[in-house]
């Protein structure tokens, strides 16, 4: 299988929420488009500048805010991408 990407949350709470990116056939068609490494690891399929975001950037977005607030959440990630089929 392709490489893939796993995000684990903690709240200040101590919670903890934990999810999983799906890839290739699996993916639909209003899905984000696949953000792959390219160069020779997994056949140009790996998967670290995506993880740099998100350990990055979309940390950087969303540390502090409310986890219940999802539309908030959501659109803070979609303006950090800017792009149209969210290929950031």
């Amino acid at each position: 299988g392709n490489p893939t990407v796993e995000v684990e949350v903690e709240l200040e709470s101590g919670a903890t929420g934990r999810a999983i990116v799906p890839s290739g056939a699996s993916t639909g068609q209003f899905e984000a488009v696949e953000l792959r490494d390219g160069g020779d690891r997994f056949g140009g399929k790996g998967v670290l500048d995506a993880v740099d975001n998100v350990n990055g950037d979309i940390a950087d977005a969303v540390l502090g805010m409310e986890a219940a607030d999802q539309r908030g959440i959501d659109q803070a990630m979609l303006d950090l991408d800017g792009s149209d089929n969210k290929a950031r």
